[in-house]
């Protein structure tokens, strides 16, 4: 018998207080706050009658949906354009998610064949440098003879594009100090570091083989900075067929970098490629028809969100009202002051939620219907968009789950768990940072994972987690002897005092925040003001006396409570 008043208690505890139902916090006999017992005007008919419907009021709004049915019998709409757009939004997001993969797909395989095709002897995920002045000469030769040939030698249907370099579709240019002489002999320099640039334009469109202007290119060694080959080339991304989608025409500004500003006797090439995209002129299709199904479902998921944002936007006004009328009562009939806490239980940080992930998918829905009427091609925003609002929704399914009492324990222990775990984040940040800081100007020179401050910080989180710590180990071998010594000190220190104190310490705050709320089962719970002052209503959501003669002209916004 007591085992089950224990699990009783317990289910009542994980239970929502700011749900009232048929059960009421202070229906067993909870004695209430101190601060409500003696401080009520003794009221006239009139005033009863006023603060009861006050009550009646306060419990209806913190009722759970099936509640609600219950006390006006009214169809709880909202809930269900809510499960209706979890369902499309996530529909949207797959549909968009298919489309932006073939995009990005189009784009990467483009760019791996451009490296094949203008960088000489290039090898995937091998870095491409040269040492002597014939082979960066070479090479340089190497790229512009490649584009002249692209026709005839690429597996891909390219074109040229003039107008790089007045009318010329190639520009190869070299920047150099205006002035530079460096004499290593007797250890003596004069530079001007005033920067020139130099350019000679190839055009294919005219004479494909008889511009040799480039092969008389002279590059200023002592004094380069770098070379450069600019050009562009059109494509179309005809793959998009496959998913009934008109294609797409692309252009692809492509910059081939020989970088030689560190003048360490190695000259560092790389490949840029960036690419826009735009409608294309004159599409045709054999057997393919308009087909407005995509714009159309984008139109419906952006109104079922305006509808929900007007819903949600309208209980957020409706709470703060309700606050307002619940804090005068208090000030005028009470003579007392509602605290902050109490305040803010008025604002439901789901509705938030719900707004902020309708504003990203109306957005994010007509950014799209541009983009499927080849008006825009902003692909990264709309999926960044779409992809956090999809995201918003199904943590908003939380929602729902805890108004059953065995679902919430999540919500109940990261609610108790967040003051302090973010307290405990900022003094490991600074811990953090502070290696971060250290790791990126000591061993950054030495180690590949330390090179840049936000490949420091990946490295960390990673060795946190346990990954990647042989490697990281083994790769500082070839560093000096101080430098050795001193980067086995620094993962050493690092791994023992975040892994077997900050993280263990981290999970620790999780569990003292649970172990606190199966403990708080045995102790009498402590009712806030509010919930004593709702409490007192006894009357239940079936009683017929939450259904009031507004019921029968009430709106269509009005018939969509929760």
């Amino acid at each position: 018998m007591f085992w089950e008043l224990l699990e009783n208690e317990k289910d009542r505890l994980l239970s929502s207080l700011a749900s009232y139902g048929s059960q009421d916090p202070l229906a067993a006999g909870t004695p209430r706050p101190t601060c409500l017992v003696g401080s009520e005007v003794h009221p006239q008919q009139g005033e009863e009658e006023e603060e009861e419907a006050l009550r009646r009021k306060l419990k209806y709004f913190f009722m759970s949906p099936c509640d609600k049915y219950h006390a006006k019998g009214r169809k709880p709409f909202k809930l269900g354009l809510q499960l209706l757009k979890i369902v499309i939004v996530t529909v949207q997001l797959v549909l968009f998610g298919l489309s932006n993969q073939m995009v990005v797909t189009f784009k990467e395989e483009n760019t791996a064949a451009f490296k094949h095709l203008f960088l000489k002897g290039y090898q995937d995920s091998a870095p491409q440098a040269v040492h002597t002045q014939s082979e960066l000469y070479s090479r340089i030769h190497f790229a512009v003879e490649q584009y002249l040939a692209l026709p005839e030698i690429a597996l891909g249907r390219y074109a040229y594009v003039p107008g790089v370099m007045n009318g010329s579709a190639l520009a190869l240019c070299q920047r150099y100090f205006r002035r530079g002489a460096i004499d290593p002999v007797n250890d003596t320099f004069d530079i001007d570091p005033h920067v020139e640039t130099d350019c000679v334009g190839v055009n294919p469109l005219n004479d494909s083989y008889g511009n040799s202007d480039y092969k008389n290119f002279t590059l200023k060694f002592y004094k380069l900075i770098n070379v450069t080959i600019d050009f562009w080339l059109k494509a179309i991304n005809i793959q998009t067929i496959i998913n009934n989608e008109i294609p797409d025409c692309y252009t692809f500004a492509i910059t081939i970098v020989m970088d030689n500003r560190a003048h360490s006797g190695k000259v560092k090439i790389r490949l840029q490629n960036q690419a826009s995209i735009r409608e294309c002129k004159d599409p045709n299709v054999s057997g393919h028809a308009e087909n407005y199904a995509r714009q159309f479902f984008d139109v419906l998921v952006a109104i079922v969100c305006l509808l929900s944002l007007l819903l949600c936007g309208r209980s957020i006004v409706r709470g703060i009202l309700l606050q307002y009328e619940y804090v005068q009562f208090f000030s005028h009939r009470l003579g007392r002051s509602v605290s902050w806490g109490e305040r803010m239980e008025f604002i439901n940080g789901w509705y938030i939620l719900l707004v902020v992930s309708d504003v990203f998918t109306i957005v994010g829905s007509f950014i799209k219907i541009g983009i499927e009427s080849k008006n825009l091609s902003s692909y990264d925003v709309c999926g960044i968009l779409l992809g956090t609002s999809t995201l918003l929704v199904w943590v908003g399914v939380i929602r729902y789950l805890s108004f059953f009492q065995k679902y919430n324990i999540l919500i109940v222990t990261l609610r108790a768990a967040f003051p302090n775990v973010i307290r405990f984040c900022c003094c490991a940040a600074a811990i953090y940072l502070g290696y971060c800081f250290c790791g990126w100007i000591v061993l950054g020179p030495y180690h590949a994972k330390f090179r840049s401050l936000s490949m420091v910080s990946e490295c960390l989180f990673s060795l946190i987690n346990g990954d990647d710590m042989f490697v990281t180990f083994a790769e500082m071998e070839h560093s000096g002897t101080l430098v050795w010594i001193f980067s086995q000190v620094y993962l050493y220190t690092f791994i023992s005092l975040f892994i077997y104190m900050v993280l263990s310490l981290f999970i620790a705050l999780i569990t003292g925040a649970y172990d606190t709320i199966m403990a708080q089962t045995q102790e009498q719970v402590r009712i806030t003001d509010l919930h004593a002052f709702i409490a007192e209503c006894k009357d239940t959501p079936c009683s017929g006396k939450f259904r009031g003669p507004e019921g029968s002209s009430c709106s269509f916004l009005c018939c969509c409570d929760w």
